[in-house]
């Protein structure tokens, strides 16, 4: 019941591509559309030739997801849903997270956690799942038991969690709530598919585990800079993605020091000084 068209659009943080997916046969949904470049248009037309869109479904409004959804659903004479916007934006300055955001989407229907899409043949269900972003909307279809993951756990990295408006509490919280569900397999935006999904998504919510872990070591062995801890603990990833993996830092203290493990004299960001609580 699925298709996948990848976008034109490779690089740090989309992998190989947006990946935009086609639910059913000749009236279908798509989710994630992508950028709006001419030949991604021109792939996914080709791709949808002889049929219908009658739902266009975005999970969150960053650029490389959501600008072709108005243009496609105008084509196809139907409406795009999501969550809506993102009411903090996320804290860049001088430094680029993500592909950048869409400052201009707004869905035409807004929808929340628990909402169910009936299509010719399909139903899709809208799973909130905050912490990538706090907009951030994973959908189930539930023919297959398949989860579109968005952004939310992807197929080749972890996911940016961004504060202010990403927030690690909320992410853990929602990890757990899709191990919970048991989907066959699960779909993210960029990357393969997950048929392993139970092992894959404790491996992921480990993962971030370990990595508190790691930060609290650091911190507690005396460095208090975030970008020092992220010269540390990724020194081996790409140097482009550090800016990055600052905020994800910054979003692991956050959560720590709302659990009492660390503490700080100010407020949370990128250029306050932590210490052990």
């Amino acid at each position: 019941m699925v298709q996948r068209v990848v976008a034109d659009n490779p690089g740090p943080f989309t992998y190989t591509g947006t990946g935009v997916f086609i639910i059913g046969d000749k009236n279908v949904a798509v989710i994630d559309p992508g950028p709006d470049t001419p030949a991604h248009k021109a792939a996914l037309d080709k791709a949808l030739d002889g049929r219908n869109v009658t739902h266009v479904l975005v999970t969150h409004h960053h650029i490389d997801h959501s600008p072709l959804a108005k243009p496609l659903a105008e084509a196809h004479d139907c409406q795009v849903y999501g969550y809506g916007l993102q009411p903090r934006p996320p804290q860049g300055g001088e430094v680029r997270l993500e592909a950048g955001d869409d400052l201009s989407f707004k869905p035409d229907v807004e929808i929340r956690d628990g909402k169910i899409i009936n299509g010719d043949g399909w139903t899709i269900e809208a799973i909130h799942t905050p912490g990538h972003t706090s907009n951030h909307l994973c959908y189930a279809l539930k023919e297959e038991n398949t989860l579109f993951s968005g952004d939310h756990i992807m197929g080749w990295s972890t996911s940016v969690v961004s504060p202010p408006d990403g927030d690690m509490g909320d992410y853990l919280n929602s990890l757990r709530r899709v191990y919970d569900r048991h989907f066959d397999i699960l779909r993210p935006t960029h990357g393969p598919a997950i048929t392993d999904v139970d092992v894959f998504v404790k491996a992921y919510i480990d993962h971030r585990m370990a990595r508190e872990m790691q930060i609290a070591e650091a911190v507690e062995s005396g460095l208090t800079d975030i970008f020092e801890i992220v010269g540390k603990l990724y020194a081996n990833i790409d140097k482009r993605l550090h800016p990055a993996a600052a905020h994800s830092v910054l979003s692991h203290l956050i959560h720590m020091r709302q659990d009492g493990r660390v503490k700080a004299d100010g407020p949370d960001g990128l250029k306050q000084s932590y210490r052990p609580a």
